[in-house]
């Protein structure tokens, strides 16, 4: 009863802090909504009057302009994420795919540098979270190379592979290696020795030691480095796609904000914060499964 009572009141605290935000943004964009239609309406008299509606109003079509594509209103924004999630999914060619294409590239992209890091950095972790003195000797590597910004590495890999789709893969497994890296190890170094020491005295090989003792023991930690993995390679292939252009929800960010489309822009950025929200929500899923109590 508690539980559900702490659930609504929480429920109900989200609820009113979105509608506080939704005001105040209503009201901040109000001004600029009022100066639009009066701007509308006086290169509508102006037509009407046989006269150019620049004369009315000094640079009326540069300003209406900016007007449409500036900040818009909640009531705005809800028409442009309606048409927006009305056909996600069209194709009109390089510069015009639907927010949907545009997801499913970064996400391809995401999936295939993250899955590669997996495969290198989870047995690596392994070998040293067994063996102090591989961890002792790799060490110095990890800490060098762990805190270099990912992006850094795009102009090496443009370079080296020469293909921008393989760079900014390759960029997701240099940033997602090194939480699974680092958490691996540190959960299998942390596995009880008691728990080891049972295994030695029951003369369980090596390999049945690892999967059936130190694996389900670290798993929590390992889906943790996993989780953090994550949630940086999903960061980090926004930046990744403005700078190599082509497709992915990156490029329709900057490609709208070239065209002076904002209100397509705060759509793309709430998409990109619903999708890592709900790849936060599988790996906590699955942590919650793995973790156990003693």
């Amino acid at each position: 009863m508690m539980k559900r009572s702490l659930i609504f009141r929480s429920a109900a605290l989200s609820v009113v802090m979105l509608l506080v935000f939704l005001l105040l943004w209503q009201v901040s964009t109000r001004s600029a909504d009022q100066d639009a239609s009066a701007s509308a309406e006086s290169a509508e008299y102006a037509m009407l009057m046989g006269q150019a509606p620049d004369a009315a109003s000094g640079a009326t079509g540069a300003n209406s302009a900016q007007d449409v594509n500036g900040m818009p209103t909640p009531l705005q924004f809800g028409k442009i994420a309606l048409h927006q999630l009305s056909n996600p999914f069209y194709d009109n060619g390089p510069n015009d795919k639907g927010i949907g294409i545009q997801l499913l590239h970064s996400l391809g992209r995401v999936a295939l540098g993250y899955l590669a890091a997996c495969l290198i950095a989870i047995p690596i972790g392994f070998a040293i979270g067994m063996s102090p003195v591989l961890y002792r000797a790799l060490d110095p590597f990890i800490q060098i190379l762990k805190p270099i910004s990912p992006l850094a590495w795009m102009p090496i890999a443009l370079y080296t592979i020469k293909d921008a789709n393989a760079s900014a893969i390759f960029v997701i497994f240099i940033c997602s290696v090194w939480p699974m890296l680092i958490n691996t190890a540190f959960g299998v170094a942390g596995v009880r020795r008691d728990w080891l020491n049972v295994a030695r005295t029951l003369e369980v090989s090596p390999l049945r030691k690892a999967f059936l003792v130190i694996l389900p023991a670290a798993a929590p930690t390992i889906i943790t480095g996993m989780r953090i993995s994550m949630g940086i390679a999903w960061l980090v292939i926004v930046a990744a796609e403005m700078l190599i252009g082509g497709t992915g929800i990156g490029y329709f960010v900057w490609n709208e904000w070239n065209n002076l489309s904002l209100g397509n822009v705060m759509f793309a950025v709430l998409m990109i914060g619903v999708i890592g929200m709900l790849l936060d929500l599988a790996f906590a899923v699955i942590q919650r499964k793995l973790t156990y109590v003693e």
